[in-house]
């Protein structure tokens, strides 16, 4: 029923269902007013996206088969953390802290000093003597180059900055193009193919693992801790050369290995500070050491280190080999040219727009305290390295 009140017409609803009056006379259950906002809601959100798409040239159907959810009054479109989850291993641990040279040229050549005069005693009154000649080698580095490329297209890039999302990719592709090559080296440091550092047939470095020709092994009952002080104490005690150890790198597993026995044990394994190439404290950064021949010698974990190899013939068939390495990180060198460190040159537009960034390093490493034991040839397999040891430990 109607009622004016001061010159305006109220409304009262008298029925047991409330409603609202529409245009039309009718009056609408809130079932029903509920009904057709969404429905006004649906189509306005759809009209909007539909326009949005078509400014983007995305048609509907591609619009619909992107989101994660289609229905009444919603498309529900897949949207991302602007933070990308970034894991990827990227720098070994050798590469970090050797020393960094200025090659002599390419090749970069050294010389070694393999003799010195010892004299000789005689008699005080009929002194006599015989000329003795110093001998010192002459050794050569053959440069290696280690390259990477990116080309980003025009279009892409900027569709990505205008939707304010991952704006900074490209500097972080760049970014982890650079220490991907450095990556790339710090693996090679150990594991490179070549075979001859003045005569190289691969392109890459003769690794850590082909340069150091002493090696020794622990069988897989033997102590682990005792045959790599065992080493080092034969590393120290020679008598023609001062061979410094300062480091036992080994893979993580072949390190656990070394704790689980030292528990085992009941040993009190002690810790060190590890230090740089500069030799500045790392700070909060301490891993275990062995009370050894040349003192305390920190077992650096390397997972550049080629990983444990399964045994498939002999009696150990079944078991692993896992490798480390005893150094003296002194006689370990990165020769390089220009810059030990990748350089990126940004080569402009290509034909199609799209931008090149070539990323390029030069440089070799070599790994000092080689001697050849009395003779006068000149090579590789006839020198003996008196500085670093390469152990193989079986294990299951």
């Amino acid at each position: 029923m109607d009622h004016t009140i001061q010159g305006r017409v109220s409304y009262g609803f008298v029925s047991g269902e409330m409603g609202v009056p529409a245009p039309g006379g009718q009056i609408l259950s809130m079932g029903q007013v509920l009904e057709k906002h969404q429905l006004a809601t649906r189509d306005y959100r759809v009209a909007y996206m539909q326009a949005q798409a078509a400014q983007r040239g995305i048609t509907v159907a591609e619009l619909q088969a992107a989101a994660d959810f289609a229905g009444p009054g919603v498309i529900e479109l897949p949207k991302f953390e602007t933070e990308i989850l970034d894991m990827v291993r990227r720098r070994g641990v050798l590469g970090q802290r050797i020393r960094n040279v200025p090659s002599t040229g390419q090749p970069g050549r050294y010389f070694e000093q393999r003799t010195i005069a010892f004299g000789a005693f005689t008699n005080p009154r009929l002194i006599a003597q015989t000329a003795e000649t110093p001998q010192r080698s002459e050794r050569a580095i053959s440069m290696k180059a280690i390259s990477m490329q990116i080309n980003f297209g025009l279009f892409d890039v900027e569709v990505t900055r205008q939707q304010g999302m991952f704006s900074s990719l490209v500097g972080k592709d760049v970014e982890d193009g650079i220490t991907g090559m450095l990556r790339t080296s710090d693996i090679a440091l150990w594991s490179g193919n070549d075979t001859d550092l003045a005569n190289p047939t691969t392109t890459q470095y003769v690794g850590g693992f082909t340069q150091i020709n002493r090696t020794f092994s622990i069988g897989p009952t033997a102590s682990i801790v005792d045959g790599i002080k065992a080493e080092i104490a034969s590393i120290v005690s020679n008598r023609a050369f001062e061979a410094k150890v300062t480091a036992l790198y080994a893979h993580p597993q072949m390190a656990d290995l070394i704790d689980q026995e030292e528990r085992q044990n009941h040993r009190q394994i002690s810790e060190v500070d590890v230090t740089n190439r500069d030799n500045e404290v790392i700070a909060g950064v301490r891993v275990q050491a062995l009370t050894t021949a040349a003192g305390k010698i920190p077992i650096i974990p390397d997972w550049s280190l080629p990983a444990p190899a399964l045994i498939t013939t002999g009696p150990n068939t079944g078991s692993h080999n896992y490798y480390c390495v005893i150094v003296s990180e002194d006689l370990i060198e990165y020769h390089y040219i220009t810059t030990p460190e990748p350089r990126v040159f940004v080569l402009g537009l290509l034909g199609n727009l799209a931008t090149q960034y070539v990323g390029v390093m030069f440089g070799a490493p070599v790994f000092k305290g080689k001697a050849d034991p009395g003779t006068s040839a000149e090579v590789d397999a006839n020198r003996v390295t008196y500085a670093h040891s390469v152990g193989t430990i079986v294990r299951p």
